[in-house]
């Protein structure tokens, strides 16, 4: 695991899926690391993979931005509202068990997948309407020329990014596990726009967590130092090919492989630790 061209290479695979399906690739990172490295403590593990999911997401960011496809205005109030709850989340992490840390990891993931796989496509759907004062109606127009109408609960919004921000540092999972799944089965976001919007709301809370991490003193080890910088430059990489697949592949495709990337490490990370 500490061969520098194998860590580039994890990182490559963890930027390019984690960018793919706006999810940061947390859920990937964090149960390598604790398969190999089980010495070190959950509040390493996720300073480790929060430093990972920020590189990712500030790369894919720049690659979504180009195609178009963030919703800034929802996007900047959903970030703002994890600030807070990703504070707390960051202080927390230090005083959960690495069992109960695997534990909680694998049973959300599991959950998550059961319901992304098995939830009906919701497709043909009539023009969105705003029907109370907390809908918002939005419209984006990507670089391709395709125009994505919907509407969305702003307030719901606020609540679950609340609880993201919160989940995400102590799991170590960036949180766009979490947020994509929520903005397009909750909040009605098309999944590309999802995805994109997801990543740039990481990209704010994912810093914001380094930064606390640093201050808890998560990185002083130079060791973890290296660790971070030889994931940073395969994840940075393998993010600008995430983004770029993502024009390629259907929505309905997209949700499905991330509920099988979720199952997966689920019950992987819960046998490794019954």
């Amino acid at each position: 695991m500490d061969n520098i061209l194998l860590l580039i290479a994890i990182g490559f695979a963890v930027g390019t899926l984690g960018t793919l399906i706006g999810a940061g690739g947390g859920f990937i990172l964090v149960p390598i690391l604790i398969f190999t490295h089980p010495a070190l403590k959950p509040a390493v593990i996720t300073a480790v993979s929060m430093a990972i999911v920020a590189c990712n997401a500030l790369s894919g960011t720049v690659a979504y931005a180009r195609a178009k496809r963030i919703d800034y205005k929802a996007g900047i109030q959903f970030a703002f509202f994890t600030i807070p709850g990703s504070i707390l989340g960051v202080i927390i992490t230090r005083y959960i068990s690495a069992t109960l840390f695997t534990i909680i990891f694998g049973s959300l993931l599991i959950i998550l997948a059961l319901y992304l796989f098995f939830k009906k496509d919701e497709t043909g759907a009539a023009t969105p309407v705003i029907s109370q004062p907390a809908h918002t109606g939005a419209h984006i127009t990507d670089a391709t020329g395709q125009t994505y109408y919907y509407v969305y609960n702003k307030y719901l919004g606020w609540f679950i990014s609340l609880i993201v921000g919160f989940i995400s540092p102590v799991l170590g999972i960036g949180g766009g596990i979490i947020h994509v799944p929520a903005l397009v089965n909750w909040l009605k976001f098309p999944v590309h726009v999802a995805t994109a919007t997801s990543h740039f709301i990481l990209a704010i809370m994912s810093v914001t967590s380094v930064i606390v991490h640093i201050t808890e003193g998560n990185y002083n080890d130079p060791y973890i130092v290296k660790l971070v910088i030889y994931l940073a430059v395969g994840v940075i990489i393998g993010a600008q090919l995430g983004a770029y697949l993502s024009h390629k592949i259907k929505g309905h495709a997209i949700i499905k492989a991330l509920a099988v990337s979720l199952a997966l490490v689920g019950v992987r990370i819960i046998f490794q630790h019954l």
